[in-house]
């Protein structure tokens, strides 16, 4: 369980790193946290997210830019009203990536 745990705070790590504006994939998010086979094991984290204050999880998009129609705080419609609040628009509940695609270290405005 410890090692769940250590994955998962790896992963929340990640998330709070992108920029509001921007959304990651759920194959980003886990080549970020360290094992690019984690693309599940993100959705499993971000479901049961113990701090949607904090960490961000309405901006991981599948690696086609399509929300979550479980997303876990209201499904997918809330998904895309949280990312047009932050300005990231979406058309038939996909988004973009070539224009909202985070892309670590290129974002001056990465953490906020």
């Amino acid at each position: 369980m410890e090692e769940r745990k250590n994955t998962y705070d790896r992963i929340y790590d990640v998330v709070k790193r992108i920029p509001k504006g921007k959304v990651a994939t759920y194959g980003q998010i886990a080549m970020l946290a360290g094992n690019e086979r984690w693309s599940r094991v993100v959705g499993y984290a971000l479901h049961v997210n113990p701090d949607p204050q904090h960490i961000p999880c309405h901006r991981v998009v599948n690696r086609h830019g399509e929300v979550s129609s479980a997303f876990a705080f209201g499904g997918g419609n809330r998904q895309i009203e949280f990312l047009a609040v932050e300005g990231v628009k979406s058309e038939d509940g996909k988004i973009d990536l070539a224009l909202y695609q985070w892309k670590p270290g290129m974002d001056a405005e990465e953490g906020e």
